[in-house]
């Protein structure tokens, strides 16, 4: 989401489930949605909406158009959006407003979508940010009047890994010219993906995806290209590979906060990596990190205490990704992906028996009920945390909060919440239309 000239505009991704379903080795009896034999039997283009607030009206501004993919077949050109930012290139320019999409495997690539009105989105650049063998696009970081980016997904299907661990700098992005400004992957070949980025103090900062742990490194994107990158975490702060991926940054009173995860929603069955709940740590001006949402330990650099009190996931088990955070009136917000809602459908002779136990003596039904959905958690100092719900705003097949919003109207967040059209209920036999399913818009005004 975005706030871009009095609007906020939401982009969508649809029929996450079904397209799981065909793509990954998911352990599932039965799946929680109702599935076609292919995704694309559904209406998979993916769409952006429009909400204006002094209207309280939503309008649909933009839908995928359809291309022939390379098998020959009808697909929409985008299946999703992954980032959306204002970017103004020059101080007096009108703001423009850039999309990063997700491309199906047989499309001809991610791309950057471009609006200047709010109503027309244009591609940018050539598929592939100029030809890269990737599929998705996720950050885009406005920084020092330039614009910086990243692939994040590989034509093998997997939209996390690109394989293609590079930074991109333009200083024109509306006219698709980008030109790399890192080495791979730092030379480090173990940075798969740089999947986040965020501009603090007088240095970009990227966190990877590393099956050893991420690594986060800072550059002041000055001088000779590519520019020199400082390494400031490596080892996922010293847990090792269940610290596997930063899924978000954000600067926040003097400190850069950062949020972890495993992929899969904190269970990588392709790695086999977790389950695990994530960590939180923040990083001074000088480097220097502190451990807040954890396990305490002690690491090559010294003693780690958890600052918070919290254990990883703020003590939710469930809780797979720390996915986005957003400051609002002095706060510092983090939204989860909580997983628990699939538990009843889950193949559970995979599970450890120590889990199993658990599990079975709270049954997926009582988790429905009390556990399930995000949770989200705020701040004043970074240290303290405090819960402003822990069950998806009482639906809890609002499995995670994707993204957060300020804006002058007050807070916006949006959820992921695959759950529909139809699902089938724990227990039944037969998938029934979910009135629950789909995501979900909150605005949290102090008018309101």
């Amino acid at each position: 989401m975005a706030y871009y000239k009095d609007h906020l505009y939401v982009a969508t991704t649809r029929g996450n489930f079904p397209f799981m379903k065909a793509r990954l080795p998911i352990g599932m009896d039965v799946w929680p949605v109702e599935c076609p034999e292919s995704p694309f039997d559904l209406d998979m283009h993916a769409e952006i909406w429009r909400y204006t607030p002094a209207e309280n009206s939503w309008e649909k501004v933009f839908k995928a158009p359809t291309i022939i993919g390379s098998h020959g077949k009808p697909i929409p050109r985008e299946l999703g959006f992954r980032g959306m930012v204002v970017y103004q290139p020059t101080p007096s320019s009108e703001p423009e407003l850039f999309v990063s999409t997700w491309s199906p495997a047989r499309g001809p690539g991610p791309n950057i979508l471009r609006s200047t009105d709010g109503h027309h989105f244009e591609p940018t650049c050539e598929p592939g940010l100029g030809g890269l063998p990737v599929t998705t696009i996720r950050t885009m970081v406005p920084f020092k009047g330039r614009m910086f980016t990243t692939p994040a997904g590989s034509r093998g299907g997997n939209p996390n890994v690109s394989a293609h661990s590079v930074v991109y700098e333009s200083t024109d992005p509306g006219s698709g010219e980008w030109e790399p400004v890192s080495d791979f992957g730092f030379g480090d070949a173990g940075n798969k993906t740089i999947f986040e980025m965020a501009g603090f103090g007088d240095h970009l900062y990227v966190g990877t995806f590393n099956l050893e742990g991420f690594q986060i490194w800072r550059s002041t994107v000055e001088g000779p290209k590519p520019y020199v990158w400082e390494r400031v975490v490596e080892k996922g702060a010293y847990r090792g590979p269940l610290n596997q991926c930063v899924l978000s940054l954000y600067p926040f009173k003097g400190h850069l906060y950062v949020g972890g995860g495993i992929q899969g929603g904190g269970v990588d069955t392709q790695n086999r990596i977790g389950p695990a709940p994530p960590e939180m740590i923040r990083i001074a001006p000088d480097g220097h990190w502190d451990l807040l949402v954890g396990e305490s330990r002690d690491t090559p650099i010294g003693r780690k205490e958890a600052l918070s009190g919290w254990l990883p996931g703020f003590d939710n088990f469930f809780n797979g990704y720390f996915w986005r955070m957003c400051a609002h009136e002095g706060w510092l917000y983090m939204g989860t992906f909580e997983w628990s809602s699939v538990l009843g459908y889950a193949n559970r002779r995979r599970w450890p028996p120590a889990f199993t136990n658990i599990v079975n003596k709270l049954t997926p039904e009582f988790l429905l009920e009390h556990s399930c959905g995000f949770d989200l958690y705020r701040s004043y100092d970074g240290v303290n945390w405090v819960p402003v719900t822990t069950n998806g705003m009482g639906n809890p097949y609002n499995m995670g909060l994707r993204t957060l919003v300020s804006t002058p109207h007050g807070m916006f967040i949006g959820t992921a919440n695959p759950f529909g059209p139809k699902i089938m209920p724990l227990g039944g036999d037969r998938y029934v239309p979910n009135p629950r399913g789909g995501c979900e818009v909150f605005l949290a005004s102090s008018d309101a």
